[in-house]
């Protein structure tokens, strides 16, 4: 990477890791769609996923007692099944298709996310592996889990609950994202060297954004973030089309 196109890779982790001190969840959303501008997703994908290991470990201990560790369970089992599709799809397919289909799937999962749509029941078990699987594709072709955010907080578990769980699948999706990305011989010491580099940016933000979250209007700034994250999206998906689109030498 360039000097300038570290600086900015940096200043996206900082900010995305600021909405997740904040809100509990968006690092991986918001760093792979704003860092998409400028990398192709195969190189940012290893690094996000050892952040995001590294961020939910941290918070464990304190989440721990409420975990839904039942559901966790079938969430994983899911996304172990259907994570090495997604991954086999973000070796084979060029990075601009790529990029367009990021835009989409991000696009879609903001418009669900602001809809507000909310269940009255848990998921069933054959419910919930589905959902773990669709996630699972998607965390390893795109790094996003959007179905599982949906999972937790539309569901009546309850705040705290949904939450603690989520951050817990995190350690186990993104630790089976890091090792099938291995195995397609998608990972390299220059993925540790920049996860290395963006740690500091990950920990003050997550500390800045855990800070401002008392007292603060949490409703308000999702709906922030997500017109942020629609619009990184757009752009993303439009860089992907222009790219195919051929022009003249």
């Amino acid at each position: 990477m360039s000097a300038l196109v570290m600086i900015y890779c940096v200043v996206c982790v900082f900010i995305a890791a600021f909405v997740r001190g904040y809100s509990g969840f968006g690092f991986s959303l918001l760093a792979i769609t704003s860092m998409s501008l400028a990398l192709p997703p195969a190189m940012i994908l290893p690094s996000i996923f050892m952040m995001e290991v590294a961020a939910s470990v941290s918070l464990l201990p304190s989440i721990w007692r409420s975990v839904h560790w039942r559901d966790l369970a079938l969430l994983w089992l899911g996304c172990l099944v259907c994570t090495p599709l997604g991954v086999l799809v973000l070796a084979g397919v060029p990075a601009a298709p790529m990029k367009i289909a990021l835009g989409l799937a991000v696009l879609g999962a903001a418009a669900l996310l602001w809809s507000g749509y909310q269940r009255k029941t848990m998921p069933t078990p054959p419910e919930t592996v589905l959902t773990g699987a669709v996630a699972g594709f998607l965390n390893g072709a795109f790094g996003i889990i959007i179905p599982v955010i949906v999972f937790f907080f539309n569901s009546p578990a309850g705040a705290a609950v949904g939450r603690a769980s989520l951050i817990a699948f995190f350690i186990g999706s993104d630790t089976m994202g890091v090792l099938f990305l291995g195995l397609q011989g998608l990972v390299a010491m220059s993925d540790v060297y920049r996860f290395l580099m963006f740690v500091p940016a990950l920990i003050l933000g997550q500390w800045l954004g855990a800070r401002s979250f008392k007292g603060a209007d949490e409703t308000a700034f999702r709906r922030w973030a997500l017109l942020v994250l629609a619009l990184l999206a757009i752009v993303t998906a439009l860089q992907g089309v222009w790219r195919m689109l051929p022009h003249d030498q």
